[in-house]
């Protein structure tokens, strides 16, 4: 089946409430919001359910047809054939080979709650993460899902007091220095990525930094270095790990989070996205702001500061061929080589 191409006999039985996105030539020059990459299949995800595949590296870029026009905020792959992308009005949609085509599996607009990111263990256990502490969770490859209340475990002692079975206390109860206007129940679950070693970090607003060692099932509070929302974790291994935020703030732990460092960078700009590019990290945020690590030996990773002459925000980056960029944000999916400025990939 091409690209994107909607079966008939499907669309037929389409729910009534079901939208597919529109083609648009400049689809890749408009907002994007998150990118994966998964063997030699690139694919990126934006404004009004704009899905978009490349197969060379972010040379050319196909733009294919999903069931929702919602803004998608995050997409994950487990193998080449199997992703998800999920959105505002809590939308999920599936694939299962390749990108080629989507389905809706999962749409509440009326919770008014949208879905942030999204993380998989294998083709069938998922976690999805959103607003006011929005928690899915799938064991069917995303065909149904779970509404969890988002739970964290109690401190180590108590976990491991003597016949007795692991307590588990919800994240308002432990966190009663918050007033309650701002009961961290309701905080929005920003990012989730899991470390080398399988544990998984998700970060939050309000300073809030969880991990969990059992792929999701249990998490913990993790000491926090800054009371401003986080946007994203980026795991270096060997325990290692870099998490950032607002007003420039980026910290480094050597020991799974449970202390911190901060790095200084010449910028105050918010901190949207990261990934491991050739090996070193590098971050990107509001103001067409990127870091790229010079060096990650021996500690803390230094960074230098390639502000993009656009001033475009940029929400996260991919590898791309020869020590290529893939930048991905206000401005579309646009190639760089660090140092120079930016060019627009091809519209399919």
């Amino acid at each position: 089946m091409p690209l994107g191409l909607v079966n008939d006999s499907l669309a037929e039985d389409a729910p009534d409430d079901l939208q597919w996105s529109i083609i648009a030539p400049l689809a890749p020059q408009t907002l994007l919001l998150d990118g994966t990459l998964i063997d030699d299949l690139m694919v990126v995800v934006g404004e009004r359910g704009h899905v978009l595949l490349s197969e060379d590296m972010g040379n050319t870029w196909e733009q294919v047809r999903v069931p929702t026009r919602a803004t998608l905020t995050g997409v994950f792959f487990s193998d080449r054939e199997n992703g998800w992308a999920v959105g505002h009005d809590a939308v999920i949609i599936k694939t299962s080979d390749g990108g080629a085509t989507w389905t809706r599996v999962h749409f509440a607009p009326d919770e008014e709650r949208p879905l942030l990111d999204v993380w998989f263990e294998d083709s069938s256990h998922g976690i999805v993460i959103g607003a006011y502490g929005y928690f899915l969770e799938t064991f069917d490859g995303g065909e149904t899902w779970e509404d969890r209340f988002f739970e964290v475990v109690g401190d180590d002692e108590a976990a491991d007091e003597t016949d007795e079975e692991e307590k588990e206390v919800s994240i308002a109860d432990m966190m009663d220095f918050l007033d309650d206007e701002d009961p961290i129940s309701d905080l929005h679950l920003n990012d989730i990525r899991s470390a080398p070693d399988g544990a998984l970090f998700l970060a939050a607003e309000a300073g809030h930094i969880f991990r969990s060692d059992d792929v999701g099932e249990t998490w913990k509070e993790l000491p926090s270095p800054y009371e401003g929302s986080f946007y994203g974790t980026l795991p270096l291994g060997e325990n290692s790990l870099l998490v950032y935020g607002l007003r420039g703030n980026l910290f480094y732990s050597a020991d799974g989070g449970q202390s911190w460092q901060q790095i200084d960078v010449n910028t105050d700009a918010i901190f949207m996205g990261g990934a491991i590019v050739d090996g070193s990290p590098a971050v990107v945020g509001l103001g067409g702001t990127l870091l790229v690590a010079e060096s990650t030996s021996g500690g803390p990773p230094v960074f230098s500061l390639l502000q993009q002459e656009n001033r475009k925000a940029l929400a996260t980056l991919m590898p791309g061929n020869s020590g290529e960029l893939i930048l991905i944000g206000e401005n579309g999916v646009n190639t760089i080589v660090p140092g120079q400025s930016a060019s627009s990939g091809d519209a399919p």
